[in-house]
């Protein structure tokens, strides 16, 4: 287990990820994580960032985010009108991380804004202002995906895509998730194989009565109920059955794999 600082995000390696990203700032190349919700890449950039001593930027991408929303727009305020830099322009300029959050969500005339600084060039043109950004060293873009997700319409541009180096997330190992929730919530190594073990379970069910699946993000919520004293049966059920599904017959059945799990 990697040691953790009091400044950095807890975070468990699963493989050679840590290294990766580092190579990839060192050597100014921008990377594509592609994994399931609640996986864990995003706890993963903030304990890079925080792990290299970068600012952190994050864009949760959305349908109706703008080139704008980006790189900046000019606001009014005063009688004036004042340039307002966005987060991808803001990273440029300090130096940092910027993160974009499920960038197939954004359009694609959005994501194309970030072509030049996703090759050899790393320039950010400001067409309003007619500045020609010149990226320093450290910075860094870095931009996920889920791909169960993708469809035809929701999907990244080859052009895009093939300036990125990737890198693939899934859940953890049951050893490394069990870490997880010890690391994170300091609960107790019987409840978190316990916890574990039910998230396994669930998973069996990709594609059948879910669509959705436990994450390693809803077992540490669960187990941060737990540890605060909830029922843990109570806690699971609040944050793993009723989180994902609204039928009745499917929560009953999860529900029952909860108690015979805890012992009820």
């Amino acid at each position: 287990m990697e040691t953790q600082t009091s400044n950095t995000p807890f975070y468990e390696p699963s493989g050679d990820e840590c290294e990766l990203f580092e190579r990839a700032w060192k050597n100014r190349l921008p990377l594509l994580i592609k994994g399931p919700t609640g996986c864990g890449k995003t706890r993963f950039v903030s304990h890079m960032a925080a792990r290299l001593g970068l600012p952190l930027h994050t864009v949760a991408c959305h349908d109706d985010l703008t080139a704008a929303d980006l790189v900046g727009r000019h606001l009014i305020g005063d009688g004036e009108t004042i340039w307002n830099d966005g987060p991808l322009t803001r990273a440029v300029r300090e130096g940092g991380i910027c993160y974009l959050d499920e960038v197939v969500e954004a359009r694609k005339d959005t994501t194309v804004v970030l072509h030049p600084l996703a090759d050899d060039r790393r320039m950010l043109p400001i067409d309003r202002t007619g500045e020609l950004l010149q990226a320093p060293p450290s910075f860094m873009l870095v931009v996920s995906y889920n791909p169960g997700y993708q469809n035809f319409l929701k999907g990244m541009k080859p052009s895009t895509r093939q300036r990125f180096v990737s890198l693939t997330f899934d859940f953890p190992t049951a050893a490394q998730e069990e870490a997880v929730l010890v690391g994170e919530t300091g609960i107790d190594s019987m409840t978190a194989k316990r916890l574990v073990s039910i998230a396994g379970a669930f998973r069996a069910l990709r594609d059948h009565d879910l669509e959705e699946v436990a994450s390693t993000r809803l077992l540490v919520y669960a187990a941060t109920l737990i540890k605060d004293g909830y029922d843990p049966v109570r806690a699971c059920r609040a944050a793993l059955v009723e989180t994902l599904t609204d039928d009745t017959e499917t929560a009953v059945a999860l529900s029952e794999v909860v108690s015979a799990t805890f012992g009820r």
